[in-house]
């Protein structure tokens, strides 16, 4: 514990209070570590789309059930790198594919800065007329 170590360290966690499934922060800063980590309701909280917190559910899953055999970590490593990584954006949406055919056949070297700002102010109205027709 570096509490131990250093002098000047001190450990603090937030007061919580757990409802079921739910997990309130107190806003109460108390002497001492936490016996849990409430990251996953953390992100919940932050709006993190929920495929994110499904794999991150997995994943403890996975690493509390290593805790009690002891499982080394490189097991457990390819056991988390043999499901695929998850990404943020919808790669094979077929708009991201047009902007990034626009920009591969962009030819900077003969590019104007004016050029160059017609060509961002062209993909941003792709960008908005997609996310008006999501909307509608």
């Amino acid at each position: 514990d570096m509490t131990d170590t250093f002098k000047r360290i001190k450990n603090y966690n937030v007061s919580i209070k757990e409802l079921k499934d739910n997990v309130l922060f107190l806003r109460k800063l108390v002497a001492g570590g936490s016996a849990h980590s409430f990251g996953i309701h953390v992100a919940k909280m932050a709006g993190m789309p929920q495929q994110v917190l499904h794999r991150a559910n997995k994943i403890l899953s996975k690493l509390e059930q290593s805790h009690g055999k002891q499982e080394t970590s490189a097991n457990l490593k390819k056991a988390t790198e043999e499901e695929m990584q998850l990404s943020f954006f919808k790669l094979d949406d077929p708009l991201l594919e047009e902007i990034k055919e626009e920009i591969l056949h962009i030819d900077i070297d003969t590019l104007t800065p004016v050029e160059a700002l017609m060509k961002l102010n062209e993909i941003k109205r792709m960008l908005l007329r997609n996310a008006k027709s999501k909307v509608s």
